[in-house]
């Protein structure tokens, strides 16, 4: 049976816990694959801001780090965790380390990437930092390039906070 939204999903926390994604419905998600030592690193500071600035909204930023690009996030689970708590106060769900591309990707990006394929079409993540927006019902609604600030989200990230 093919997945229907992003809550059929489960994925592991950092302390190697499993989260359900399904403990997020209802809420508009902004999933993303990061990384530690990447030049859009500095892009924790603006998720952190979006997740603080709408968090009472029903609005919850997921990250996923991941080593695929340039080996930029080689850190252990605690590394990683204490990175993004020191460097940028990040208070949202961080994942376990996972691959976006190839045959070990984690199903949730297999679905975000059929949902929402790149330019051209193309499924492949290209780099670090690439967003997912979903909105309340679980689909994924849009798809942003690493390039794009955190703060250029706010007004598509407000728009599906004010549709029910």
């Amino acid at each position: 049976m093919k997945e229907e939204s992003i809550y059929d999903f489960t994925a592991r926390l950092l302390d190697g816990s499993p989260m359900s994604l399904e403990s997020m419905r209802g809420q508009v998600l902004l999933i993303v694959n990061t990384a530690s030592r990447c030049g859009f690193t500095p892009q924790y500071a603006g998720l952190q801001k979006l997740f603080e600035a709408y968090k009472e909204h029903s609005f919850e930023v997921l990250a996923f780090p991941c080593n695929q690009f340039g080996a930029q996030e080689p850190g252990s689970a605690a590394e990683i965790g204490s990175f993004c708590q020191k460097n940028y106060g990040v208070t949202f769900p961080v994942f376990s380390k996972i691959d976006v591309n190839g045959p070990n990707a984690h199903p949730i990006f297999h679905f975000l990437k059929e949902c929402r394929p790149g330019l051209f079409g193309t499924t492949r993540i290209k780099w670090n930092f690439t967003k997912f927006l979903v909105d309340r019902k679980g689909r994924v609604v849009k798809r942003f390039a690493p390039s794009k600030p955190p703060k250029d989200l706010a007004p598509k990230i407000e728009e599906l906070l004010q549709s029910m």
